[in-house]
């Protein structure tokens, strides 16, 4: 066949531009009349009485543009200082909850604290997770963080236990004492700046390798670490798992570190089934031991219902998740918080240097409950976890019709219970956009009721929330007591997680040298 002319070539150009317009304008229409249906679909399924003749609705609202509906707006509206305008204009135009089409889903959002209260409470009968296709890509079917009903339940029951015992509490303060120190005493060689976000990573990252497979400094805890950090790269991304997509380049190294836990625990079973009678009556060393022991017949009393041997390596990743995540991201911005409030810094470090010297004085070790007593660096971390809202929500999918409050949630559709909508909302908080750990003292008791949620509710209520709050305290007692300093201006970014924009660089001195 011979070359195109000039001409010829332009022809078949428009031909082709003309045909695929075409061909886009038919497939529009039809993704047009597929929304329509779907919007009637919904509206038929609008309201529906009870057994006592009241009429309960869906959730006012907007779907906004086809496809990406109002996602756009959502997602900017993380990169403001106030993120939870996306859910403030939507409350004053339909209401406390309402409809919205976000991340590719359709969903219901409750900014009610009464709402998210029920949708916390009734998890596996009514609500299960529903989480992005990524997220659930990554975690698997397997994973605490996705399954329901009784394993679920037990799998959070025997943790929680072992994260709670006082004779862990005590065995942990040592450990976490000795890692914040010891970070804390190489920040000076640092030239006294250091970047807090960094900082506080590594101290948690190593102590949450010892609570979960008891791993130290090292080779193996340096490559577990970098393996982790490609792998929570891929939570909140485009799903698709083609080779050199983010999502593929995470769920491998997902796998590479499956074979490193799942070494650890091939050589704790041999060690435990060589030891059977000494281990049973030993404190768990960790999350691994905890597992492990229930999987075995020798060490559980639930032989019905043992945690499966291949559901330990999966669910020991998936549980550095949240620790990963929440306590360095809350300590960092406890720093940022206390920078920007002196007076609220001087009461925190007049409290722990009374600790302080009372402990040299006496020539007594720590205790956790001494930390856990400090009743303002309480409030600080309370009021740090309200204003930071680091997990600001939760997604939850309808097993069968569910009524509260007027609204009905049909089967199979989205909610999203926001915790953020309720903690910066000025009819639970005054003023709530000010960092004021001194309303604590006058409102303490909200720390229980579902207008405080920083860990989640109901039967997903996280196990590690006195761990959490245990690690903080330690970190914020041995930073103002050992140094001072000034911090450079930064932004929090909110989306897709809380961090700050430059790692908050803050300059350092020894606690007792002037500053300029």
């Amino acid at each position: 066949m011979g070359w195109l002319s000039c001409a010829e070539i332009w022809v078949l150009i428009v031909v082709l531009l003309v045909s695929g317009l075409c061909v886009y304008k038919k497939i529009w229409m039809m993704m047009m009349m597929m929304v329509k249906r779907e919007k009637e679909e919904r509206e038929e399924r609008g309201e529906r009485k009870n057994g006592g003749g009241g009429v309960f609705s869906v959730p006012k609202g907007s779907w906004g543009w086809p496809l990406i509906g109002e996602t756009l707006e959502f997602i900017a509206s993380g990169y403001t200082s106030k993120p939870v305008c996306f859910m403030d204009k939507r409350k004053s135009l339909y209401g406390d909850v309402f409809r919205t089409h976000i991340l590719g889903k359709a969903i219901i959002v409750s900014t009610d604290p009464d709402v998210n209260k029920v949708i916390l409470q009734n998890h596996g009968n009514a609500f299960i997770p529903c989480y992005p296709k990524s997220i659930s890509e990554l975690l698997g079917k397997s994973s605490i963080l996705q399954m329901n009903g009784p394993m679920h339940k037990k799998m959070h029951t025997l943790i929680g236990v072992f994260l709670k015992s006082p004779q862990f509490k005590d065995r942990i303060t040592l450990d976490i004492e000795k890692v914040v120190r010891l970070s804390l005493s190489t920040w000076m060689d640092k030239g006294c700046q250091v970047f807090v976000q960094d900082e506080t990573k590594k101290i948690t990252f190593e102590i949450l390798v010892r609570v979960l497979m008891s791993i130290g400094p090292g080779e193996e805890m340096n490559v577990l670490k970098k393996e982790f950090e490609e792998f929570i790269k891929g939570l909140i991304c485009l799903p698709v798992k083609f080779p050199g997509t983010r999502l593929y380049k995470s769920l491998k190294a997902k796998e590479r570190m499956l074979k490193m836990v799942d070494k650890i625990i091939l050589e704790r079973k041999i060690g435990m089934d060589n030891n059977k009678t000494d281990s049973k009556e030993e404190l768990p060393n960790d999350a691994i031991d905890v597992l492990l022991r229930d999987a075995s017949a020798e060490y559980s009393g639930d032989q019905q219902m043992r945690v499966p041997l291949d559901f330990v390596a999966g669910n020991i990743i998936e549980m550095m998740i949240p620790g990963e995540e929440t306590v360095p991201t809350a300590m960092t911005l406890a720093v940022k918080f206390l920078s920007d409030s002196p007076v609220a810094l001087a009461h925190l470090v007049e409290e722990n240097m009374e600790l302080r010297n009372k402990k040299d004085q006496s020539g007594e070790e720590y205790s956790w409950t001494d930390y856990m007593s400090l009743p303002f660096t309480q409030n600080v971390i309370s009021e740090t976890l309200r204003l930071a809202n680091i997990i600001n929500a939760v997604w939850r999918k309808a097993l069968k019709d569910v009524k509260i409050k007027g609204y009905l949630i049909p089967k199979g559709w989205c909610v999203l219970a926001s915790f953020s909508s309720v903690h910066m909302d000025e009819t639970n908080y005054e003023n709530p956009y000010e960092f004021d750990p001194w309303r604590w003292k006058k409102i303490g008791a909200a720390v229980s009721s579902n207008t405080f949620t920083p860990f989640g509710g109901g039967q997903r209520l996280c196990p590690g929330l006195e761990l959490s709050r245990l690690e903080i305290s330690i970190f914020l007692h041995f930073l103002v007591t050992t140094y001072r300093w000034n911090s450079d201006k930064d932004e929090i970014i909110y989306f897709p997680t809380v961090r700050m924009k430059k790692k908050l660089p803050i300059t350092i001195m020894p606690l007792h040298t002037p500053m300029n």
